[in-house]
């Protein structure tokens, strides 16, 4: 097996790596991982041994990826879902209904599932509420509840949330919902998209009248295009709302006879019905291809119908193999199988043929790759059906009328009337970024090349740091075959230097083959002329796409990916860019802390971790904080303690004399009046909060008892004032946009509707 880079090292240790509850390594090595996902998922079939090591062996080369859901939780014995994303009930308008969506939402991101709900079916604000003698507060208002529950139940430990919400082009509030965004902190835990539909999009080419309705009532009407403009201008500025073209969605629809459709999961790539599952997992095209940059570079058709097969098998045994938040989600999955079965390292693969991504050769090339991918799958989920019975709702006459059935080879339609098909809906292209770099730093998904080599920073051992250069797999590949003063090839193109044009033709041409959606996002330039912008989005209808993203970087939001660049040597300061921020490891030790304010009804929790501490002999000296949480069930002080939190945990994270954090805090005073605690009297609540925070300093050795705090430091050769060190590092964190939340290096990548930190692994898709 291929040796792990440090990166990919680090990923499967912080994501995927086995650890029991009290931190004890499970899995000592890659293969222990692939094992485990193995024994469990082998466990379904009646040659289990057989099938466990066909298992190991595809997965043992990167050549197939599961999903991360799967990799995490297969054969742990906890209590999550395997499948990554899940499309929730249909929302009665109602509050009852309302609130018991709420409850199986939060239940449901519990176990690690991000959901996707359409608020389609909610009144507008202002329509009246019979019997109450009130009027209707607006599916947006109910929306606020959600994002609020995602950040609860994020905070309380699980996996970052992630949620997609839609709307119809015709609500009477769409427009309210185009704006949300533009309301800084509002909705931030939702990704938005709105349900534009074929008489919409017809309405907006003929410039003709649009008719808002709810309930068989027209409350408004409107200009099609001005509201196309209005959902273009969004985006144009704040990346947001997306655009799924969802009557095309379900006319293309395997299930088109039993099913509706009108949400996804938080990254497009699967559009479900209510209580739909999302099962995901990717074959590798880079590690199939054979005389790589050479005349006779081509993808090996055998080990793509060999691979594929095994996936679309691994991935049935997982629907029975998972936990189900809900009963309903296990009915849903159980009777229709729906799997999602993609692919990655398709612009590494192109690379290795002298292909140039987004060119016609390359459109054509890939056209043959996909329809060798797609055969195989329905072909071996066919076999399947031959050998363990097609998917309960099976019906052949209305399942070959489908139009994704109709494009099929005529001998595997023939195959399917005789046998059925095991899974209803079998291929999806997801996000792919994390287990991509675990996979060597593959092209993630059917996305470009961000960037052929990058710089990350790597904690040592002894608490230092160094800077280590990450390469791109086929860029590697390619340097190890021709050396380093090899020029490259014209044909090596990242996201920056294409068109629009060249994402488009990507992903028109992939979604032929592909029986339900694509995660990808169109990167933008900042200076694309508005016009042209809105252009792509209907380029994108025209050719057939089931929905549109883009990214376009703002003053507001920074550069995707900001290009290190070489500058003069500058006198050493106390500031952000001279200290970047630690990586923060997998596990710290701390403790938490019960601060009871006189006036407040709720105990406040304070939580400080702590990094080992080392001398300039690398001997570890005591610990020193890393960062810090406060907690209470009083949401008074929700929003300044998280700010709070945030910013005494950046300043921590920078190393050095922090002990003036402490000092700043004790010197803040409450105009109406502090309180006596434990014998004297402190002067606010901020006060106590440090206080707390120099008792921990001081218990772990960090700060000595007879050292005062300091408020200067020597650096570079004179003194400093740590105080406007601090606001300086705070200013410097403003100033560089783009800026991972984890780790804090400026290495936010955004694709496939994530942001990935080519940093540290972080990734968040919402």
């Amino acid at each position: 097996m291929t040796p792990l880079s440090p990166i990919a090292q680090q990923i499967w240790d912080m994501k995927y790596r086995f650890k029991a509850a009290d931190g004890a390594v499970v899995d000592q090595t890659v293969a222990d991982t692939w094992a485990r996902v193995a024994t469990t998922l082998a466990a379904r079939e009646s040659d289990s041994a057989g099938w466990r090591d066909r298992f190991i062996a595809a997965m043992a080369d990167y050549r197939f990826l599961p999903a991360g859901r799967i990799l995490a939780g297969a054969g742990t014995g906890r209590t999550v879902t395997l499948h990554n994303c899940f499309v929730m009930g249909t929302i009665g308008d109602d509050m009852g209904a309302i609130f018991a969506h709420l409850r199986e939402a939060a239940l449901t991101m519990q176990q690690g599932g991000g959901i996707g709900y359409d608020f389609s079916t909610l009144r507008p604000k202002g329509a009246p509420v019979k019997g109450v003698g009130a009027d209707a507060s607006g599916p947006l208002s109910f929306m606020d509840v959600w994002d609020a529950m995602c950040r609860t139940i994020m905070s309380a430990g699980s996996r970052r949330g992630a949620m997609m919400a839609t709307l119809r082009c015709d609500h009477p509030d769409i427009e309210d919902f185009i704006a949300a965004k533009q309301t800084p902190g509002r909705l931030t835990m939702f990704n938005m998209s709105v349900l534009a539909t074929d008489a919409f999009m017809a309405a907006v080419k003929a410039g003709s009248d649009w008719q808002l309705t709810f309930g068989g009532k027209v409350y408004r009407t409107v200009k099609a295009r001005a509201l196309w403009d209005q959902i273009m201008r969004a985006t144009y500025d704040a990346a947001e709302p997306g655009v799924i073209f969802i009557d095309r969605i379900n006319a293309r629809n395997n299930l088109h006879y039993c099913e509706a459709i009108s949400a996804t999961n938080p990254c497009g790539e699967q559009p479900l019905p209510p209580y739909g599952t999302c099962l995901l997992g990717s074959v590798n095209l880079a590690r199939m291809v054979t005389a790589p940059f050479t005349p006779d570079a081509r993808l090996d058709p055998a080990a793509l119908k060999e691979i594929t097969a095994v996936a679309v098998r691994m991935l049935d045994n997982v629907i029975e193999a998972s936990n189900y938040p809900l009963p309903e989600q296990r009915a849903e999955a159980t009777s229709k199988r729906r799997i999602g079965l993609g692919i990655t390292g398709l612009a590494d693969a192109l690379l290795m043929c002298g292909q140039r991504y987004g060119s016609a050769d390359a459109v054509a090339l890939t056209r043959a790759w996909m329809t060798a991918f797609r055969d195989a799958a329905y072909g071996a989920s066919v076999d399947l059906a031959a050998e363990k019975g097609p998917f309960p709702l099976f019906d052949r006459d209305q399942y070959l009328a489908g139009a994704t059935i109709a494009a099929l080879p005529e001998d595997l339609r023939a195959r399917i009337a005789r046998h059925g098909i095991r899974n209803a809906l079998v291929t999806s292209i997801a996000p792919t970024g994390t287990i991509s770099l675990f996979a060597d730093n593959v092209s993630s998904g059917l996305e470009p090349v961000f960037s052929f080599t990058y710089t990350r920073h790597v904690m040592m051992p002894d608490g230092t740091k160094r800077e280590e250069e990450v390469s791109d797999y086929a860029y590697r590949l390619f340097r190890t075959l021709h050396g380093d003063a090899a020029p490259l090839p014209a044909h090596f193109v990242d996201a920056q230097s294409l068109a629009p044009g060249d994402h488009l033709a990507m992903q028109a041409a992939i979604q032929d083959y592909i029986d339900s959606s694509i995660s990808k996002t169109i990167n933008i330039p900042e200076d694309f002329p508005f016009a042209a912008f809105a252009e792509v989005y209907m380029q994108a209808y025209d050719l057939g796409c089931k929905g549109c993203t883009t990214y376009r970087p703002t003053p507001a939001r920074g550069a995707v990916l900001e290009v290190k660049k070489k500058e003069p040597p500058r006198p050493a300061v106390i500031a952000a860019e001279d200290a970047p921020p630690e990586a923060r490891p997998e596990t710290l030790p701390g403790q938490t802390y019960k601060l009871r304010w006189p006036e407040s009804d709720h105990a406040i929790y304070i939580t400080i971790n702590d990094i080992p501490s080392f001398d300039t002999h690398h001997n570890m000296v005591g610990r020193r904080p890393f960062e810090v949480f406060i907690n209470s069930k009083n949401m008074e002080h929700y929003a300044w303690t998280v700010a709070l939190t945030r910013m005494i945990s950046a300043v921590f994270r920078r190393g050095g004399d922090i002990g003036f954090v402490v000092e700043e805090l004790k010197a803040v005073f409450d105009p109406r009046g502090g309180q006596w605690m434990d014998g004297r009297y402190v002067p606010s609540l901020l006060a106590a909060i440090g206080d707390v925070i120099e008792r921990h300093m001081r218990e772990t050795g960090f700060m000595r008892d007879d050292v005062p705090l300091r408020m200067e430091a020597e650096a570079g050769g004179k003194v400093v004032n740590l105080k406007e060190a601090a606001r300086d590092t705070v200013a410097a964190g403003r100033s560089r946009l783009r800026a991972c939340p984890r780790c804090g290096a400026n290495a936010l990548v955004r694709q496939e509707g994530c942001d990935n930190c080519t940093s540290c692994g972080y990734s968040k898709c919402s």
